[in-house]
């Protein structure tokens, strides 16, 4: 047996057939043109139609996933009518004298690694977004429809290099048993989406090929865990998973909804307690009161450095958003005891329990 051993993004244990998405892209070539004035006429004519249908794509994630859940969608809306973008794909129309779609990719792969290159992990997932945004404007340009392979009618283990919001909720979520992919964070719009539609996900990193395609896998979302060439004592292991998961979960869809009140008829209000953004689809999804303990030195634990003020603001602004109008309480950082951070460069303390924690 093989383990390859990743980050879970939502938990779950299952066992099925490995299905390797190929993402069948067009082929972008460079092309002078004498015409730019057409190009960006193309390219204007592209951008209306990505609009359309990205609009579509948010009233099937509204039916699917709620609307709370699909706001990326429009901001993909808001991506494709930036001003900076689009000013810088007609000026290499305009000084290279080339096609749309060269320029479009060119501009688009910049923004992408400035993104990708930003130490907040949250900008960092948006470098996925402009792929996607990418991926619609090629399409229009050259006026086809998304291609991805087929996969078998039977439900399967999803592997992939990374998936767009997009190929995600395109996907059939009852074909699906788990998400597998090289690429992508916990933050990104993929992984809060993955975690509304109550999928097992996993990042592995870049340890896995086609080769896996068409054989039997294992997936542990909460380990982060992807197991290939099982053996039994591993199937009998997560076929007794699966069966406790399912008993937990039925247990909560009975009283998800229910009033929160006690035999006396006392109203208790229940709160949910999460590490970051990429934990209120969880929040949402079982129709939490509020957010009790935003823990916010989680946002220092997962990072190499100081995170900046904006990089701070930008979480606790995702949260405020994202819950809308629920309360919201954020617990000052909490360091010391077993939530040390390297990079603080604090003294050793016997009892590091005491002294100035959070509020």
């Amino acid at each position: 047996m093989e383990q390859l051993q990743g980050k879970g993004v939502f938990g779950g244990a299952v066992i099925g057939v490995v299905w390797y998405a190929r993402q069948k892209d067009a082929a972008v070539v460079r092309r002078k043109t004498n015409n730019p004035t057409r190009e960006k006429a193309r390219l204007a004519t592209a951008k209306a139609q990505a609009v359309e249908a990205l609009g579509a794509l948010y009233e099937k994630a509204c039916h699917e996933v709620g609307e709370t859940n699909t706001q990326i969608f429009e901001i993909h809306q808001m991506m494709l009518a930036d001003a900076d973008y689009n000013e810088s794909v007609e000026n290499l129309i305009d000084t290279q004298r080339v096609n749309a779609e060269y320029a479009m990719v060119v501009a688009s792969d910049h923004f992408s690694e400035l993104f990708a290159a930003m130490e907040d992990s949250y900008l960092q997932a948006r470098a996925t977004d402009i792929k996607d945004i990418e991926n619609h404007l090629i399409r229009c340009l050259h006026r086809k429809n998304p291609a991805r392979e087929s996969a078998d009618t039977q439900p399967y283990i999803l592997c992939a290099d990374d998936l767009t919001p997009s190929d995600t909720i395109t996907l059939d979520k009852e074909k699906i048993l788990a998400f597998v992919t090289k690429y992508g964070s916990v933050t990104s719009h993929t992984a809060i989406l993955a975690r509304t539609m109550q999928i097992p996900a996993v990042i592995v990193g870049d340890i896995f090929d086609a080769s896996i395609d068409r054989t039997k896998a294992a997936v542990d979302g909460f380990t982060g865990a992807v197991y290939l060439d099982l053996d039994v004592e591993t199937i009998a292991a997560l076929t007794q998973k699966q069966a406790e998961e399912e008993e937990h979960r039925a247990m909560l869809r009975e009283l998800k909804g229910k009033e929160n009140v006690t035999l006396d008829g006392t109203k208790i209000e229940i709160y949910a307690n999460i590490s970051g953004p990429q934990d209120v689809g969880a929040v949402l999804l079982q129709n939490a009161g509020g957010i009790g303990l935003f823990r916010s030195e989680f946002l220092y634990l997962e990072s190499e450095d100081y995170p900046t003020e904006q990089a701070q603001f930008t979480a606790y602004k995702q949260v405020l958003e994202r819950m809308v109008g629920k309360p919201v309480i954020i617990r000052t950082m909490d360091i010391g005891a077993d939530k040390q951070i390297r990079y603080f460069g604090l003294e050793h303390e016997k009892n590091p329990t005491l002294g100035y924690r959070a509020i």
